[in-house]
């Protein structure tokens, strides 16, 4: 069956129906268009043999008629085979049996051409993993060279007063101590203790005027930028 441009394969099945072991032999008209494997060989009481027949490519015309032909050979073994060419060299001609066989070519057929064809073709594969919609650009959020420097100079401000207030807040803590110790250390209530006394004081809450108006100006400052 073609087509021809490769090697056909046919197996030839061969059966000893006998109870006695059997020796076979192919030949065919056309040995160099022919492999056969096994060509020769023996087949215990009862058994199959299977030979394959292998027709190398060839340029096939529908027009030429097949003259190929295969003829199987058998005889019965004897007890005792050291070689099988002489077997068959000394066997009688009466000894022998014989099965001949012809060659039929087939081409197949258009359809079946094109049915072979779709069996053959892959199954498209989908992809599964394909999202209906656009895919969703990635959301970055970046700050321009401009808005960095602000930020950046914002918090080094924002240092600056953290730290300043936390000096005068010291400052105030040591004025405190020293006054407590002054007024701890004169009991005689002179004029110039009353008068560290009143200083110390009166500048108390103007030192607490200006922290509060730094933190005003600092949270009224963040609020507006």
């Amino acid at each position: 069956s073609g087509p021809f441009t490769d090697v056909v394969t046919t197996n030839l099945k061969l059966r000893n129906p006998s109870d006695r072991k059997v020796c076979f032999k192919v030949k065919t008209t056309a040995p160099r268009r022919y492999c056969v494997r096994p060509n020769s060989g023996i087949i215990d009481p009862g058994s199959s043999v299977i030979v394959s027949v292998m027709l190398q490519p060839f340029d096939y015309d529908p027009n030429e008629k097949s003259k190929h032909k295969f003829m199987v050979q058998t005889i019965y073994a004897p007890p005792n085979i050291s070689d099988m060419e002489a077997v068959w060299k000394e066997a009688k001609p009466d000894e022998l049996m014989d099965s001949k066989l012809r060659c039929v070519f087939e081409m197949p057929n258009e359809n079946d051409k094109l049915n072979d064809i779709d069996a053959s073709k892959p199954a498209p594969v989908q992809n599964t993993s394909k999202q209906d919609g656009p895919m969703p650009k990635p959301h970055s959020v970046s700050l321009n060279d401009t808005e960095t420097r602000k930020l950046v100079e914002e918090c080094k401000r924002l240092q600056a007063e953290v730290m300043k207030l936390s000096e005068e807040n010291r400052h105030l803590r040591d004025e405190g101590v020293r006054l407590r110790k002054v007024a701890h250390s004169d009991k005689s209530g002179s004029p110039t203790t009353l008068a560290l006394r009143d200083n110390g004081s009166n500048s108390l809450p103007s030192l607490l005027v200006v922290i509060a108006a730094i933190f005003i100006g600092f949270f009224l400052g963040k609020f507006i930028l």
